[in-house]
């Protein structure tokens, strides 16, 4: 006998795998002549509400790689578990080699790509950004569906609609060459906008810088605004 739809929805625990209750919005990244950059700010909200404001979204890997991720902060933090058992696999080889970022890269959209194929897909957009073995800077993206490419410039939630015009006229106009403090004042730039345009985002961010001297997250950072202008504005009220 088949069962109803209401049998099925109160068998077991009551899930929300397919509707992101806790989620966090926009990560940038930018490459720069040596190295990458990766920002993303420290909320996440519960569902419309600015709930958690203290989160991290931005990992240092290693000395060669970190990550951002933007979604379902409860499916990232399942596959940065995930993500730190294969650091300690790696380490427990003890043969000098670490994780590279294009490696990572290539493990996410298998990840990702299998959990879509099980129509159970992790709600997560991953910016992993590194220095490749070959020193080489390496910045990519990978989505809840597996899809997956390298750029110079990404951007994942709102920040694909406002933030990276932004950036790419900024590297067109520099020859798609940057410094290392102008790809931080580039995103410094981008999150003032998102904060002042997305109703998720928040002025407090963490900054991950990837060159040769090593990884690092630097943070939380303040964002400086200027809402004088807010009043005026109308038509809101």
């Amino acid at each position: 006998m088949a069962k109803s739809r209401l049998q099925y929805e109160t068998d077991g625990p009551f899930q929300r795998t397919q509707s992101p209750v806790t989620t966090g919005t926009s990560v940038l990244g930018v490459a720069f002549d040596g190295g990458v950059v990766i920002a993303a700010d420290l909320l996440a909200s519960y569902g419309s509400m600015a709930r958690f404001r203290d989160i991290s979204r931005v990992h240092r890997v290693n000395d060669k790689c970190v990550i951002g991720c933007g979604g379902d902060y409860a499916d990232y933090q399942f596959l940065l578990k995930a993500i730190q058992q294969k650091m300690i696999e790696e380490n427990n080889h003890n043969d000098r080699h670490s994780l590279s970022p294009n490696a990572l890269y290539s493990w996410l959209t298998r990840v990702q790509y299998n959990r879509r194929s099980k129509f159970d897909p992790l709600w997560c957009q991953w910016v992993v950004g590194g220095l490749n073995p070959d020193g080489k800077a390496f910045l990519g993206y990978v989505d809840k569906l597996g899809t997956a490419y390298e750029c110079p410039s990404i951007a994942t939630g709102y920040g694909a609609h406002i933030a990276l015009p932004l950036i790419r006229e900024e590297m067109d106009a520099r020859g798609g060459q940057l410094t290392e403090q102008q790809a931080k004042q580039l995103i410094n730039k981008c999150l003032t906008v998102l904060y002042y345009r997305d109703a998720r985002s928040l002025n407090k961010y963490e900054l991950a810088v990837v060159n040769n001297a090593g990884a690092k997250v630097d943070g939380p950072l303040t964002l400086e605004s200027n809402w004088n202008i807010a009043r005026y504005v109308n038509g809101y009220e």
